[in-house]
């Protein structure tokens, strides 16, 4: 039966078993957006999945999170497939959870020119702590 010690060498390895990537990985240029065919009429567009997940630079472990993304639309509207995959790109990143949030705002502001965005990341208890960062634009 193998003792700790001899098991040291191989737990230290696992981390290494996923390829982790920087933020260059996350691919902001999927995005894709349609025009808001009711510019005058103001509405609050909220988004959110269950299904984020990103890397802990310290811990190489991954994060889990909620995402949700509230908007006020000026003339044009994310595609939903396409944020999916703009999210998914961030699985192997490895990124703190209060950069993520911002990143993201920072990304979708940029593709669809929002009147107003709120980015809401709730991650899971990790640690025995709970984070959730919250940022806006503007």
């Amino acid at each position: 039966m193998p003792t700790i010690e001899s098991l040291k060498d191989k737990y230290e390895l696992l981390a290494k078993r996923f390829e982790e990537r920087d933020k260059n990985a996350i691919d902001a240029a999927c995005l894709l957006c349609f025009d808001y065919e009711y510019t005058g009429q103001p509405s609050e567009i909220i988004i959110d999945t269950e299904e984020f997940t990103a890397v802990c630079p310290w811990t190489d472990l991954p994060d889990f999170g909620t995402v949700k993304i509230t908007y006020t639309p000026n003339e044009l509207c994310l595609e939903l497939k396409s944020l999916k995959y703009y999210l998914m790109s961030y699985s192997a990143v490895e990124i703190v959870q209060e950069h993520a949030a911002n990143h993201i705002l920072e990304d979708l502001v940029k593709a669809c020119q929002p009147a107003t965005m709120t980015v809401l990341l709730d991650y899971k208890i990790r640690g025995g702590l709970h984070t959730t960062v919250s940022v806006s634009y503007p």
